[in-house]
């Protein structure tokens, strides 16, 4: 597959041409690599109207991934923002408020999203759940929760995988919202690779209408690459509109850096990758065999993520955590329970057997038997908008309870809200802040 970005770029460099234009550092620098580093001058395109290389990137990639594929440069967050707005116009269009259900352990971008385009929230709770982290929605749940709605929503927004592993039945889910005439969202910002198993497991091709993807975190891109997909079978004026969307929130000066960087994935993934991944797969499945052997006890079904119940084997996760980076090796997130270790083809088998090395020196202790805090459902008494565009001040979280949540700063590490803007913080609330180290929260001023 060509990369079009990616030999624009290079042959530009080897014109030795006079850069009259942004940015200030002229190509040169101490980092090495500004001479790849350039703006959207004559030839190079412009990403929120493409009509030359990166429409041609941007088409490679959509027939990589079976959808409408578009580039953002700033992370799944631009996408998540882009594709909540075009749901907001869907709704308006068909005569429905601009409510979406959604997955208690949504990141902090949806509410941000949320405050900026004055959506109201369903909540979808699961029936039960071990960490903030997670929200174990089946179908039969969704379709529960449609039923008892005072109005049906006009999408539904999902997280899977979630960060700790866990996917969710996209395809089941998929029926349950078509069946209502309801759009679905997916926030696959940790399964990219997801597309290039076989078969696929991609949210795109078990029936999701929308759905954003960080390149960045599980395929060989620069940090900040991220896809937004639209599903081909989708109204087409989503497709139409969706650079628009992205212009409203993104920055009119993109990454190309990041931009060659998806670009040249496109060769990647329409080559080798696919064997790469499935001889990883099956590295991976004894891998955890073994580890379980050892007494660990690994959670999750997400093929890349080997995620630890720390305290099943004798440690908190942050402990666990410290242990493997003394023996540099530093995992992806760590809190009192759990360890999440992210792999790739490029970690190799070598850095496999280092992993299993150094864990199995770790000794086995006796299980630590503190469970985390209990899934808060605090009262909603403001909208996130009204919420988060309130005047606010810091109170200490230990005193929080009674106030009203006004910034969604308040994660859950990483970045999962225990509190949404415009709900008051409850006794649940605040012991989940002692449980994930959290001194500090912004509340509505005046209001308790």
């Amino acid at each position: 597959m060509d990369t079009p970005i990616v030999d624009f770029v290079r042959r530009y460099c080897q014109s030795d041409a006079l850069r009259l234009h942004m940015p200030g550092h002229k190509g040169t620098g101490p980092l090495g690599y500004e001479a790849l580093d350039i703006t959207e001058f004559a030839g190079a395109d412009d990403l929120y109207a493409p009509d030359g290389i990166i429409r041609q990137s941007e088409e490679n990639a959509s027939a990589l991934f079976g959808a409408h594929t578009f580039y953002s440069t700033e992370g799944s967050s631009l996408c998540i923002r882009a594709m909540l707005h075009l749901a907001a116009m869907h709704a308006r269009q068909i005569g429905r408020r601009p409510l979406i259900a959604a997955g208690r352990n949504a990141h902090k971008t949806f509410l941000s999203a949320a405050a900026l385009l004055d959506l109201d929230i369903l909540w979808l709770y699961p029936e039960k759940s071990d960490s903030y982290l997670s929200c174990r929605l089946a179908a039969e749940d969704l379709e529960q929760a449609l039923h008892r709605a005072e109005e049906l929503p006009a999408a539904v927004y999902l997280t899977s995988p979630d960060y700790l592993g866990n996917i969710t039945d996209i395809a089941a889910m998929a029926k349950v919202c078509h069946a209502h005439g309801i759009l679905l969202l997916v926030d696959n910002a940790h399964g990219a690779y997801l597309k290039f198993l076989s078969p696929s497991q991609h949210p795109m091709d078990l029936g999701a209408d929308f759905c954003c993807d960080s390149a960045h975190k599980t395929l060989g891109v620069v940090t900040g690459g991220a896809y937004l997909h639209i599903a081909r079978t989708a109204p087409a004026w989503f497709a139409e509109h969706i650079k628009d969307a992205m212009a409203l929130f993104g920055s009119t000066s993109p990454s190309y850096l990041i931009l060659q960087s998806l670009d040249a994935a496109n060769a990647v993934l329409s080559g080798e990758y696919p064997r790469q991944l499935a001889e990883l797969l099956a590295f991976l499945q004894p891998l955890r065999q073994r580890l379980a052997a050892q007494g660990y006890r690994l959670l999750g079904d997400e093929p890349l993520k080997l995620t630890l119940d720390a305290k099943a084997y004798g440690y908190e996760g942050t402990e666990l955590a410290q242990l493997l980076h003394q023996q540099g090796l530093v995992c992806e997130f760590a809190d009192p329970d759990f360890v999440v270790l992210m792999v790739t083809p490029q970690t190799g088998t070598e850095g496999l057997a280092r992993l299993e090395r150094t864990l199995c020196a770790i000794p086995r202790r006796s299980p630590i038997t503190v469970t985390p805090p209990t899934l808060s459902r605090p009262e909603r008494v403001l909208s996130v908008r009204q919420a988060a565009l309130s005047p606010s001040r810091y109170v200490d979280a230990a005193c929080s309870e009674g106030y009203i949540l006004s910034a969604a700063s308040v994660g859950c590490p990483p970045a999962v809200p225990i509190v949404s803007c415009g709900e008051r913080i409850d006794r649940a609330a605040v012991d989940a802040f002692a449980y994930y180290g959290i001194t500090s929260c912004c509340v509505v001023e005046d209001m308790k």
